[in-house]
């Protein structure tokens, strides 16, 4: 079988495993690429994990996000214990093998910059600019 055919039924079974030409399209746009693979885990924030072997080290592994907004999600929403596992310092999922629970371990927060929850630092310098009080 040619190469083009190959490659149609890739593409088929692609369209196929994301739910259809209209789910493929919303990834592609969110995310930049259509990828299927295995479902390993699930995290509690909503995260899902997936591997798929065929695909070249470093981009075997990846992960969706849940669909709170449009374009909203970070890499930092990935927990420690799942961040091992995607750049594939172990290969044992915390799905299968949960870390050891610790006293100490506080729970994950994401990053919150250029939100406006940010921690925003008291400024020490003078303005530049001071304003015109009138007096009473």
């Amino acid at each position: 079988m040619s190469g083009i055919a190959n490659w149609i039924r890739h593409q088929q079974y692609v369209l196929k495993h994301v739910g259809g030409y209209q789910n493929a399209f919303r990834r592609l746009l969110r995310e930049g690429n259509v990828r299927t693979g295995e479902l390993i885990g699930e995290d509690k924030y909503g995260n899902k994990y997936f591997e798929n072997k065929t695909y070249f080290m470093g981009r075997s592994r990846y992960v969706e996000f849940p669909y709170e907004g449009r374009l909203e999600f970070d890499g930092s929403q990935v927990p420690p214990e799942w961040h091992r596992w995607m750049h594939n310092m172990t290969d044992e999922p915390p799905s299968t093998h949960p870390p050891t629970p610790r006293k100490f371990i506080i729970d994950h927060k994401k990053n919150m910059s250029g939100t406006k929850d940010e921690y925003v630092p008291y400024s020490t310098t003078r303005p530049k600019v001071e304003f015109w009080k009138p007096a009473n």
